[in-house]
């Protein structure tokens, strides 16, 4: 099993926790995240930016 950060950009929703699951969603495509939190939010774009840990199988990698 190995950890990894990464960076990930969503999309806005309508309520917070659409946001929060639409995060979750995109991390699980990651691994399993351990921890993450909203780094920026782009206003304009309605994006944000999302840095998490993540950790893998070592299969996976």
């Amino acid at each position: 099993m190995t950890t990894h950060f990464i960076t990930a950009e969503i999309d806005l929703q309508e309520t917070p926790t659409e946001l929060q699951k639409a995060i979750e969603a995109e991390l699980k495509n990651q691994g399993e995240p351990l921890r993450w939190a909203i780094t920026s939010v782009d206003a304009d774009q309605q994006k944000a930016v999302v840095e998490a840990v993540v950790t893998k199988a070592s299969s996976e990698c």
